[in-house]
């Protein structure tokens, strides 16, 4: 039975005291734990607003989780109480507007059940109403639709997907999360609401007004930094004149707690084709990427595996694990280029096909050596292979923690403008050989996002290791790149924000953060440390009264 914590007046509230038996809501797939008081696990909005309503008066921490998929323990409480929206998984209703379906969902819904629903063609609709079972019966006679956005973890949860803007492998053509969620709705750290739909609310240049469901109304400052022009999840999105529901999607849990997502879908492809290009040397696959990105019209993923990846793989595999049906690798195969083709018809894949056994041809690879996979089965052959890259990756330090606890795998996010790929690739490599750290190297060649990955074995080559990244966010944000590209800022990641921006324009972060949750209840520790919030608070305090909608009305 859920108990309320000790004193609270709402003893209907599904607040349960934190105990061994929710040990695993203390981390997420960062290996990072933390700690908590109380965890709730609403199924609904009204649920949510209760709880944070009752935890407001205190001003308890509030740490919200999803499927804790995340890479950047965003979802890892430090304190007060971790509201988890899992079990809020409904499909809430749909609608059609000029041939493309919208599709409403509540947070906790996770990715592959998604796609589960949208290729049978079968969305629950309990308790829809007239418009969307209306709209669910056009969509059953519609081409199949799909959801674009593509994490390589495909049990994340679509409330955290749009909390860090997460992205993935077909980023490359469609974009991160932000480009496909068309209104959200999300509720403050006093209970109320904020409804957003794209186009309705902008900002006038860097001021930006929002009205709450409750009637107060929210006028703040957007901080001034300009935006680097690559993939980016690196802290507030901001520009002149922007649309208000961009700034929520990536903000890491710290601005308000999102109930609602609209969700715009589109039709599937008709043709998906993928294929594996081994090369010899990585300035081949480099090569190979750039003339991909020029010649081939329906590319919808690059990704790349280094040689230290594919050593990964052959290990694994020759272990008889769970990876012993991955095809073998051939020695020869130093790395790899996976491509994968979306297509209107059979006919223009062939032809995009030709044309990449060209370009390898021509970056110093063998066509012949390539897996080329036209079929739902090889596909997924091909998939696993991706995916069993990380998952690799994740076992093998994983036995390093057995003999030295304190090292973690410590995974790069940063990102550059398309023109400084082969200075990234030369940075990564002049300074991994310079610390003598082992590494290995994978992810989304095609937006110059990798993930280079140091695995230490010891307490020193952590440190060393972590003092490295800093010095890759600073040559990366030299670049005109980002920290931080798909998986959010978190808390591993909130010291290069000020590498990234600078200590003022963090500081600009701050007051936005306070002017929606005055309190600094949401998302402890992510972005911020409690000291900056702790500054920036004291100088609210002595600033002119003005009216706030995270302030109770």
């Amino acid at each position: 039975m859920p108990a309320s914590m000790p004193g609270s007046p709402c003893s209907a509230l599904p607040i349960r005291t934190f105990s061994q038996e929710f040990d695993e809501y203390r981390g997420d797939e960062s290996r990072s734990k933390g700690a908590a008081e109380s965890i709730s696990f609403p199924t609904t909005e009204d649920e949510v607003r209760a709880i944070v309503r009752n935890l407001h008066t205190a001003g308890t921490p509030i740490t919200v989780q999803g499927a804790r998929t995340g890479l950047a323990a965003g979802a890892v409480p430090q304190g007060g109480h971790v509201l988890n929206l899992s079990h809020m998984n409904r499909c809430l209703g749909l609608r059609e507007q000029d041939g493309t379906f919208y599709l409403r969902v509540q947070p906790g819904v996770v990715l592959s059940e998604l796609r589960k629903y949208l290729a049978a063609k079968a969305i629950p609709g309990d308790g829809w109403d007239d418009a969307s079972r209306a709209a669910a019966a056009r969509f059953a006679e519609a081409p199949e639709q799909m959801f674009p956005t593509d994490p390589t973890e495909t049990s994340a949860c679509l409330g955290g997907m749009a909390a860090c803007n997460a992205s993935g492998a077909r980023s490359y053509r469609y974009g991160a999360m932000r480009d496909h969620v068309s209104a959200l709705r999300l509720v403050l750290a006093n209970g109320d609401v904020v409804a957003l739909r794209r186009g309705a609310v902008r900002a006038q240049g860097r001021h930006l007004a929002l009205t709450t469901e409750g009637g107060a109304t929210l006028a703040v400052d957007l901080p001034t930094y300009t935006m680097p022009h690559a993939k980016n999840a690196s802290g507030y999105y901001v520009a002149d004149d922007m649309d208000a529901i961009d700034l929520i999607i990536g903000s890491d849990g710290t601005l308000g707690i999102i109930s609602e997502l609209e969700l715009e879908l589109m039709p599937a492809p008709a043709v998906v084709w993928a294929a594996s290009c081994f090369f010899a040397t990585e300035s081949q696959a480099v090569e190979a990427t750039i003339a991909v990105r020029r010649q081939l019209r329906h590319a919808a993923a690059l990704e790349y595996f280094d040689p230290a990846a594919l050593d990964v793989l052959r290990r694994a595999r020759a272990a008889g694990s769970a990876f012993a049906a991955l095809p073998a690798i051939p020695d020869q195969f130093g790395c790899c280029l996976y491509v994968e083709l979306q297509a209107p018809s059979e006919d223009e894949a062939m032809a995009d096909l030709a044309q990449l056994g060209a370009i390898v041809r021509a970056a110093g690879g063998e066509p012949e050596d390539s897996w080329v996979a036209r079929t739902a089965v090889d596909r997924e052959t091909l998939r696993f292979f991706r995916h069993a890259v990380p998952e690799s990756v994740n076992m093998l330090i994983d036995e390093r923690r057995r003999v030295e606890s304190t090292i973690t795998k410590l995974g790069s996010d940063m990102a550059v403008p398309d023109e400084r790929l082969r200075d990234v690739v030369a940075l990564y490599r002049t300074t991994l050989a310079e610390e003598g750290l082992e590494s290995a190297a994978w992810g989304h060649i095609g937006n110059n996002h990798l993930h280079v990955n140091i695995l230490p074995r010891t307490a020193e080559e952590y440190a060393r290791g972590k003092a490295l990244f800093a010095r890759w966010a600073a040559a990366v944000t030299r670049m005109g790149g980002a920290v931080s590209a798909e998986h959010g800022v978190g808390k591993l990641k909130r010291d290069f924000l000020c590498i990234m921006y600078g200590a003022d324009h963090v500081r600009e972060m701050a007051r936005l953060k306070l002017a929606f949750d005055p309190a600094g209840q949401l998302g402890r520790g992510n972005l911020f440390d409690a000291a900056l919030l702790d500054e920036v608070r004291a100088e609210r305090a002595n600033a002119p009264a003005t009216a706030h909608a995270g302030e109770d009305a």
